[in-house]
């Protein structure tokens, strides 16, 4: 144990000053149900959110909140976390499962624990360590954050307030799975669609592969209305 955590400390390049706090941050409840990661998954969530917030206003003071907001969105979500974990190949010291089996670490799991290990940071170092911590492993993301992507759930939101006036409806099918394994199937719907259903690891994950089902719906809906009245237009040509 002592091995893999001073490997990771040389990975972040951060020294600590108790050991238990950097283990604690790599522990899932299914490896220990008392000392785990989830407090600091908890803090880390928040200081996270907090370093990305003042980054970006401080790089587009001129920028509407809305879009700061979807910018943010896009650097601290999930699959984010996730693509920053493996940076540094989290995956490979965190402890879950079974102590006397190799148990393979889930997606959901490996994003947790990159928040949980920067509220360890800041329990440890304060908040200019893991505030150094974060810009510099986001760097490369927040460069690239000039354009905004929106993701599924919220251009559904914004199409379905534009043309309806009210929001999408949701609802959980669904759920199965072990703890470090779960599974959600979430249902989605307009006014005038029927309900599209969505899978993942996570609640959210779940809400936007269910959302992007009912966007592609409305693309090949809106295109075959396209392709119809070509057709009607071209007829309408050979008659002439």
């Amino acid at each position: 144990m002592s091995d893999k955590l001073n490997n990771l400390q040389k990975k972040i390049n951060i020294k600590f000053k108790n050991l238990n706090y950097l283990k604690k941050s790599i522990t899932h409840k299914s490896y220990d149900s008392l000392n785990n990661y989830e407090k600091f998954e908890f803090l880390g969530d928040r200081i996270l959110g907090f370093v990305i917030s003042k980054k970006l206003i401080e790089l587009y003071p001129n920028e509407k909140e809305g879009v700061l907001d979807k910018k943010l969105a896009s650097l601290v979500n999930k699959n984010k976390c996730l693509e920053v974990a493996k940076i540094i190949g989290l995956e490979k010291f965190i402890l879950v499962g079974n102590k006397s089996t190799n148990t393979k670490v889930e997606n959901k799991i490996i994003a947790d624990s990159i928040e949980a290990l920067i509220g360890a940071i800041y329990y440890d170092k304060g908040f200019e360590v893991s505030e150094k911590f974060i810009l510099n492993m986001w760097k490369s993301f927040i460069n690239l954050s000039e354009k905004t992507i929106i993701d599924s759930k919220t251009k559904l939101q914004e199409y379905s307030l534009k043309k309806f006036k009210s929001l999408p409806i949701y609802k959980l099918v669904s759920s199965s799975g072990p703890k470090h394994k779960p599974n959600f199937t979430i249902s989605v719907k307009l006014k005038d669609t029927k309900f599209f259903d969505g899978s993942g690891d996570s609640k959210k994950k779940a809400e936007q592969n269910a959302a992007k089902k009912l966007l592609d719906s409305i693309k090949l809906k809106w295109f075959g209305l396209i392709v119809d009245i070509c057709c009607q237009k071209i007829n309408l040509v050979k008659i002439l």
